[in-house]
């Protein structure tokens, strides 16, 4: 896939040049607010989770103790996953703190894949960064 700025542009030449049969996928586009520290979220929040009759189960906490928190003196950060009952995969993660614009392209790649919370918890991540935190996230 092209980056996210030709991406629809890409599907409209496609679609011009070979017939009407791509479609873009906007499944799991995360946002961030670039405030200090950083907002982010990708995938569904608790609201529209309710609201398509998802059954999930939420993990939050406050994490400005966590060492990756405290290594960089962040004083304010923590997060929100909503994970799916049966399934285990990941439908919703909001994350407040230091590097929460990186750390939410491996959600939205988890939520695009279809990952479980189990595949994020195995998953071997360098560490002490914030990206190894997502194992306890989950």
């Amino acid at each position: 896939m092209t980056p996210v700025a030709g991406y629809e542009g890409e599907i409209v030449a496609a679609n011009m040049l070979e017939g009407n049969h791509r479609k873009p996928n906007y499944l799991a586009v995360p946002s961030v607010v670039f405030t200090v520290p950083p907002l982010a979220a990708v995938g569904l929040s608790e609201q529209s989770a309710r609201a398509q009759g998802l059954k999930f189960r939420t993990n939050h906490q406050k994490t400005s103790g966590w060492y990756s928190s405290r290594r960089v003196g962040e004083e304010c950060s923590g997060f929100k996953v909503l994970v799916e009952e049966g399934s285990g995969r990941i439908i919703g993660a909001h994350l407040l703190g230091h590097h929460a614009e990186e750390v939410i392209n491996l959600f939205a790649l988890a939520i695009r894949s279809g990952l479980t919370a189990t595949d994020l918890t195995e998953m071997m991540f360098a560490y002490p960064t914030h990206t190894s935190d997502i194992g306890y996230m989950v």
